[in-house]
C-alpha cells in the first residue's frame, strides 16, 4: 500500500463513520455495544496505523490544512526557484568563468541532496516539493548557462534531459510537481521534435498546433504504464496530455493555416471543429465510463467551449446581443438537463 491509498481508505473509514452515525440516528440499525467497541478500535488501529505510516489526513480539517499546506508549498517553490532565476542574471557578469562553472555543477546536486534529506525527515513531502522544483529550476538553467558559456547550438534534447531529470525526482521521492515539470518538458521535446521533422525551427513549434496535439496523445498513452508504486501518477497523464490536444485541436478550428493539411483554411477549420466536438465527447464519455473525474471534467468543459465558440460564429453578428446571451443560457440549462439525466443512468447501472 502507498500514501495514496492509504489516504483514500482513511476518507473511506471517515465517510463510513458519519454514515453509520446518521443511520443509527434514524434507527436503521443498531449496533451492539461490544461489536461497536470492536469497530471503532479496528478503525482506530487502522487510521493509527496509516498516520504513522504516511501521514495521511485522518479528519477534514487535516484535509483541508493539507490542501493549503500544497498550495503555499507550490508557491514557495515557485518563489525560490524565481529567486534562483533572478539572482543567477544579477550578479552572473560579476563572477569569473571559473566561479560560474563551479556553482552551475554544484547548484543542482546540493538541491537534490536537500530534497533527499528533506524526503527522509518528512513524510508528507513537502519541504521535498519545494527543494525538488528548486533543483529542476537549477538544472534548467545549469544546461542554459553552460550552452551560453561554450557557446553550444541550443536544440530541442534541452527538453528531453530535462524531463528525464524531472521524472527521475519526480518517480524517486512521489512528487507530483515535478512529474508535472517533466510532463511539460516532454511535451516540449515531442513538438519540437516532430516540427524540426517537417522542416520547421525547433523553437517554431507552437505555430504548427498539431505538434502540440501530436505529442499531448503521446503523453495520455503514457498514463496506460504500469505504476504499480504511484497509482496517483497515471491521471495527470491523462489530464495533461488530453488537455494539450483538445487546446491544439480548439486553435486549429478557428486558425487553420496552421495546419499540415494540404487543404484550404476554411476547410481544415471546419474539420477540427468537428473532430473538436468528437474528441470532447469522448473525453467526457471515457472519464465517467472509466471514473475518471479529472478527465470527465475536461471533456465537459470544452464540448461546452466548442459549443459556444460556434454559437458565438454563428449569431454574434447579426442576433441583437440580449438574444444571443438569452439563446447561451437555454443551452446551459438544456446542457445541465441532459448531464442530469446521464448522471441519473449512470448511477442506474453502477454496482
Amino acid at each position: 500500500m502507498n500514501k495514496d491509498e492509504a489516504q483514500k481508505r482513511a476518507d473511506r473509514i471517515r465517510a463510513f463513520r458519519a454514515e453509520l452515525a446518521v443511520a443509527e440516528h434514524d434507527q436503521a440499525i443498531a449496533l451492539a455495544p461490544d461489536q461497536r467497541a470492536r469497530l471503532t478500535a479496528y478503525h482506530n488501529t487502522l487510521l493509527q496505523d496509516f498516520a504513522r505510516a504516511f501521514d495521511v489526513d485522518t479528519t477534514g480539517e487535516q484535509k483541508q490544512l493539507s490542501m493549503g499546506m500544497r498550495i503555499i508549498s507550490f508557491l514557495g517553490a515557485a518563489a525560490i526557484s524565481a529567486a534562483v532565476f533572478f539572482f543567477f542574471y544579477r550578479f552572473w557578469g560579476l563572477l569569473g568563468t571559473p566561479m560560474q562553472l563551479a556553482i552551475l555543477v554544484a547548484a543542482p546536486i546540493l538541491a537534490t541532496l536537500g530534497v533527499e534529506l528533506a524526503a527522509r525527515k518528512e513524510r508528507t513531502l513537502y519541504f521535498a516539493a519545494i527543494l525538488g522544483l528548486v533543483a529542476f529550476a537549477c538544472f534548467v538553467l545549469d544546461l542554459s548557462m553552460l550552452g551560453q558559456i561554450f557557446s553550444i547550438t541550443p536544440t530541442q534534447n534541452a527538453f528531453l534531459v530535462w524531463a528525464a531529470f524531472a521524472f527521475i525526482l519526480a518517480y524517486t521521492y512521489g512528487i507530483r510537481i515535478l512529474q508535472v515539470a517533466g510532463i511539460i518538458s516532454l511535451m516540449g521535446y515531442l513538438a519540437a521534435t516532430m516540427g524540426a521533422w517537417h522542416g520547421c525551427y525547433w523553437l517554431s513549434f507552437g505555430e504548427r498546433p498539431e505538434n502540440i496535439a501530436l505529442a499531448g496523445l503521446v503523453i495520455f498513452g503514457l498514463s496506460y504504464v504500469p505504476h504499480k508504486l504511484h497509482t496517483e501518477f497515471p491521471p495527470y497523464y491523462r489530464v495533461f496530455g488530453l488537455l494539450a490536444t483538445l487546446t491544439a485541436v480548439l486553435v486549429l478550428g478557428h486558425w487553420g493555416r496552421a495546419s499540415y493539411l494540404p487543404f484550404s483554411g476554411r476547410t481544415i477549420e471546419h474539420v477540427y471543429q468537428v473532430l473538436g466536438f468528437a474528441g470532447s465527447g469522448l473525453t467526457a464519455w471515457m472519464g465517467i465510463r472509466f471514473r475518471w473525474p479529472g478527465t470527465a471534467n475536461l471533456g465537459s468543459t470544452f464540448f461546452a467551449i466548442f459549443l459556444y465558440t460556434k454559437f458565438f460564429d454563428w449569431w454574434w453578428e447579426w442576433m441583437p446581443k440580449y438574444l444571443f446571451f438569452l439563446v447561451i443560457g437555454l443551452v446551459a440549462i438544456l446542457l445541465l438537463l441532459a448531464l442530469k439525466r446521464l448522471r441519473g443512468m449512470s448511477r442506474e447501472v453502477s454496482p
